[in-house]
């Protein structure tokens, strides 16, 4: 999908529309010969996505303040724009497979889709095609480690890096034979509550400085998932660091 837009639109067509569909935005100028260079790659990319991308293209002479806006010094310049806000961008003619590539990680691979729709068949997908994946690995992991397969949630969890959540969780299947009277904090987890098993991990940690790693794990899994706006998660970071100093 093409589209012109200009200053009066550019809020709604541009910033409003990218809050649910990405928005390429083609800064560009009549007397541009790279410009028109580019133009046709960046039409085809939009154009063979099927409005999963907007190209949305201004024209800096007649929009000079958007341009400035933006800081536009060189055009053609390409941005491109998810929630209401640059996520991507490029200065001068590209490629046209580096311009498909451009747009390709503006929209949801098959993995995406397959890992956030939950359901146990479809993050099985999602982690075929894209093995160690950590979101689809670790919502499996907890889907078996519901049903008591701890060995294959394992195995699910350790091609996984830099996660987190991952490494809570292999960290608890350390933890729960060592550990038994840490299962009702453990269960308390999977009901969804958060105060009360954090308290009892941080708790432990005194009693088993030989555990302090598995147990630190854990907790910081647990804050991961919260957010860093969480207050609460602010408040156990403290407490946590405080645990292990």
């Amino acid at each position: 999908m093409v589209i012109d837009v200009t200053e009066a639109t550019f809020e709604t067509e541009v910033l409003e529309r990218s809050k649910t569909t990405p928005v390429v935005v083609d800064f560009w100028a009549e007397w541009c010969g790279p410009c028109k260079q580019l133009a046709p790659a960046l039409e085809n990319a939009a154009n063979a996505r099927e409005g999963q991308v907007v190209l949305a293209k201004l024209d800096t002479d007649s929009n000079q303040n958007l341009a400035a806006a933006f800081q536009i010094q060189g055009i053609p310049a390409v941005k491109a724009f998810k929630d209401g806000r640059i996520v991507d961008e490029f200065t001068g003619v590209q490629p046209p497979a580096e311009v498909e590539r451009f747009f390709d990680r503006l929209v949801p691979s098959e993995a995406d889709l397959l890992a956030s729709s939950q359901d146990e068949a479809s993050l099985r997908r999602a982690l075929e095609l894209d093995p160690g994946r950590a979101d689809a690995a670790v919502a499996l992991a907890r889907i078996l480690l519901g049903r008591g397969e701890l060995d294959e949630a394992r195995a699910q969890l350790e091609p996984v890096r830099d996660s987190y959540q991952a490494d809570a969780i292999l960290a608890r299947l350390d933890l729960e034979p060592v550990l038994p009277e840490l299962s009702p904090a453990f269960a308390e987890l999977d009901e969804g509550l958060i105060e009360a098993p954090l308290d009892s991990l941080i708790a432990a940690i005194a009693a088993n400085p030989e555990r302090k790693d598995d147990l630190r794990k854990v907790v910081v899994g647990v804050l991961d998932q919260l957010g860093v706006e969480d207050e609460r998660a602010r408040e156990y970071r403290r407490r946590l660091a405080t645990a292990l100093y």
